[in-house]
C-alpha cells in the first residue's frame, strides 16, 4: 500500500491542474500554425511561470534537457516560491509532449507534469528508452523486455484468453521500429502507429475505450519517466531500459548517477513512492480534450490529475475568462 505524503499534501494536486493548464493554453495558441519551437517556447515560459508561483523548494529532474541546451525548466533548475523553506519536490514536465503534433494540428498532444518528494523519480538522461507497458489487471513480470515480441504478445494474449491476433499494440511510427513492426503483423497482431506522444500511447494500455492492449517500442527516456507516473496511479506495469547511440550519451548517464547502462527498470524504479501525475489536452485525443476557444471568448480545457497514494483520478474540465478590469 502506498502512503500519502506529508510532502505532497503541501502541493495540492489542483495547483498541478492550473500548471498544466496554463502551459496547454499557452501551445493552444499555436495548432497548426507549423511552427514546433515557438509552440514549444510557450509551453514552456508558461509552465515555469506556473511552477514559480507555487510554495515549494521543487527541482526539476526531467525538464527541456541540460542547462547548456535549455534556458528554462533544464535538468537541475531550482523552481517555486519557497527555495530552502519549502517541501523539497522532485518534478518531471514536458510543458509540451507532441511538438510536431501541434503545429500540425494533429490528435494527442499533451502538457505534462508529474511530481514526488524528493528521490522519486529517475533522474533519466535525454536519450531513447525502449519500453514495454501493459495495462492493470495481469499477473506480475507477464511481459518483459528481457523476452522477443512475440513472446510477449503470446504471454499476453494467453493471460487475456484471446489469439494474438486479437491483440493492438501501440507503436511510435519511427524507421528503427521497421523490425518489431514486421514481427508483430508476422503473428498477426493488429498495430496502432502513432506519429508522436508516447506517454499518450502508454496511458492508453490503461483505457479498455482505446482498444490498445500494449505498447511497444522505443522512445525518450524523460517520456518513460512520465508514464511510469501516470501508471503508478491508475496501475498497470512498465518496463523501461535506456539505449546510447555513442559515448557521449553513456557519459552524461553516468553524470546523472547511472552506473548500470544495461538495467531493465521496474515501474517503482521509474516513479516511487506517492506519485501525482497531471496532464492537459493541447489537441483533442484519446485521453483529453484539446483547448478550445469558444464564441463568448470563453477557453476551455480538459485536464486529468491522479494521485497514487489515493488512487484517485480526477477529470477538471476548465472556464478561463479574460479578467474583468
Amino acid at each position: 500500500m502506498i502512503t500519502a505524503s506529508s510532502t505532497l499534501d503541501r502541493v495540492l494536486v489542483l495547483e498541478m491542474v492550473r500548471v498544466t493548464e496554463a502551459a496547454a493554453v499557452a501551445a493552444s495558441k499555436l495548432v497548426g500554425r507549423g511552427n514546433e519551437k515557438a509552440a514549444d517556447a510557450a509551453a514552456v515560459e508558461a509552465m515555469r511561470n506556473a511552477l514559480n508561483d507555487l510554495p515549494m523548494d521543487g527541482t526539476v529532474v526531467i525538464g527541456e534537457g541540460e542547462r547548456d541546451e535549455a534556458p528554462m525548466l533544464y535538468i537541475g533548475e531550482k523552481v517555486g516560491s519557497a527555495q530552502g523553506t519549502g517541501p523539497r519536490i522532485d518534478i518531471a514536465l514536458d510543458p509540451l509532449e507532441g511538438t510536431t503534433i501541434t503545429a500540425q494540428a494533429g490528435p494527442n498532444s499533451l502538457a505534462v507534469l508529474a511530481i514526488a518528494e524528493e528521490g522519486g523519480l529517475l533522474n533519466a538522461p535525454d536519450v531513447y528508452m525502449e519500453k514495454i507497458a501493459i495495462g492493470p489487471g495481469y499477473p506480475d513480470g507477464i511481459v518483459s523486455l528481457n523476452r522477443s515480441p512475440t513472446q510477449n504478445i503470446e504471454a499476453l494474449a494467453a493471460a487475456k484468453g484471446v489469439q494474438p491476433h486479437e491483440l493492438m499494440a501501440c507503436v511510435l511510427d519511427r524507421p528503427r521500429h521497421e523490425k518489431l513492426i514486421a514481427e508483430l503483423r508476422q503473428i498477426g497482431c493488429g498495430i496502432m502507429l502513432i506519429p508522436d506522444g508516447d506517454v499518450a500511447g502508454v496511458i492508453a494500455v490503461s483505457n479498455p475505450e482505446t482498444t490498445i492492449d500494449i505498447y511497444m517500442g522505443c522512445g525518450g527516456a524523460p517520456e518513460g519517466v512520465l508514464a511510469a507516473a501516470a501508471l503508478r496511479c491508475i496501475g498497470g506495469q512498465f518496463q523501461g531500459r535506456l539505449l546510447f547511440r555513442n559515448d557521449d550519451e553513456r557519459a552524461r548517464a553516468r553524470k546523472w548517477g547511472i552506473d548500470d547502462l544495461d538495467r531493465v527498470y521496474q515501474l517503482e524504479e521509474l516513479a516511487k513512492g506517492d506519485v501525482i501525475f497531471a496532464a492537459t489536452g493541447v489537441t483533442d485525443g484519446s485521453l483529453l480534450k484539446g483547448v478550445k476557444l469558444r464564441r463568448d471568448g470563453v477557453m476551455t480545457t480538459e485536464t486529468v490529475v491522479m494521485r497514487a497514494s489515493s488512487g484517485t483520478i480526477r477529470w477538471v474540465r476548465g472556464e478561463h475568462r479574460s479578467p474583468k478590469g
